[in-house]
């Protein structure tokens, strides 16, 4: 039987539409996948993403430890409440997971990794940390939801107008922390917003109190294509444990500066560097009618041939859209499979639309 979050009777009472997905009974939408879409474009949405990983990371040998798991260098991390975007790999450079982490302290961080790889990301971890001093609990005991949209932050202070001119002050990938309530600047639909971790009692509250201020309940649908409109990777789709960084479009993610820092997968990825990419993740547009699906065939004339990791229709762009991984001396057009023919594509870096405007 799936699992489910604590806010299972609130996504009941709101009408949702529930899936599987990665064995929890999460809402795929609430009536209108579309119409979900659009709210958080213009508006805001909320989401309820408690079936995420939350773990803390207590001790001091946590530092240490992150240094050695993560390709990006945690070290960076300073203020209380600062965060970044990582990814967990293995020694080949294929990705584990991508995650966030927060420092809350010289020996106290939090990971938040994906709903799919938590088991694996933990047992991943806690064999690493074998030779390190410090303690590893998952908090099962916390839930988590995200509102999104140009209007998330405004409605977010109204709500809580003791901590508004703190959150104010947020900058993205920066979190306020008090007590166990955790409210950060981050998210994954390429809007502005937060995410909102703490006590499962306080956010089935939390959550009760934006739907009555009228944000709209948004399910795994909308999700997925603002993220594929903002150009987020999505993992087991667009990067796995048999790719890299450096051909999934996260480059950006390894942190090479310390050259004395020796984490999981770096000979391997300096390897590939040196050697030349051959293949890159790229974006791609289709301005016939029509969807662009995952694995679909891409080709690329005198190049070589790719595929879709990620493909739908892009309700702001009103076209259909897609990730794909191609030879990587692919300029911009290719063509994709469909029904035995070829169809013209625009090829693009990523992302395609970013706070609801196209950008390319």
């Amino acid at each position: 039987m799936p699992s489910r979050t604590p806010l299972y009777q609130q996504h009941q009472l709101a009408g949702a539409q529930f899936v599987d997905f990665s064995g929890w009974e999460m809402p795929i939408h609430y009536g209108s996948q579309l119409q979900e879409h659009h709210h958080v474009r213009q508006h805001a949405g909320l989401f309820d993403v408690s079936h995420m990983g939350i773990v803390d990371l207590k001790g001091p040998g946590v530092l240490a430890l992150l240094r050695y798991a993560l390709a990006n260098d945690v070290s960076k991390l300073s203020t209380p409440g600062s965060a970044l975007y990582s990814c967990m790999l293995n020694e080949h450079g294929g990705i584990i997971d991508d995650l966030i982490v927060y420092y809350f302290g010289p020996d106290y961080y939090r990971i938040v990794w994906n709903a799919g790889t938590r088991d694996k990301d933990l047992k991943c971890l806690q064999s690493l940390a074998k030779d390190f001093d410090l303690k590893i609990t998952e908090r099962t005991d916390l839930a988590m939801i995200a509102v999104q949209g140009p209007e998330a932050i405004k409605i977010t202070q109204k709500l809580l107008p003791e901590r508004a001119s703190k959150l104010a002050e947020l900058k993205p990938f920066q979190a306020l922390l008090e007590g166990e309530l955790c409210i950060a600047r981050t998210g994954y639909t390429g809007e502005d917003g937060f995410e909102i971790m703490g006590p499962a009692d306080l956010i089935v509250e939390v959550w009760s109190d934006y739907i009555a201020a009228g944000v709209k309940p948004c399910g795994l649908g909308a999700r997925d294509t603002l993220r594929l409109e903002a150009g987020l990777d999505l993992y087991g789709s667009d990067m796995n444990e048999e790719t890299t960084p450096l051909v999934s479009n996260l480059a950006w993610t390894v942190d090479w500066k310390d050259e004395s820092r020796n984490f999981v997968g770096r000979a391997a990825l300096l390897k590939q560097k040196q050697a030349g990419l051959a293949e890159k993740l790229v974006g791609l547009v289709m301005e016939e009618k029509g969807v662009l699906r995952n694995h679909q065939k891409v080709r690329v004339n005198g190049v070589g041939e790719g595929e879709i990791t990620s493909g739908s229709f892009s309700p702001t762009l009103n076209c259909a859209i897609a990730l794909a991984r191609v030879p990587f001396n692919t300029s911009d057009t290719a063509e994709v499979e469909r029904r035995g023919q070829w169809i013209p594509v625009k090829v693009i870096k990523p992302p395609f639309v970013r706070h609801g405007k196209k950008i390319f």
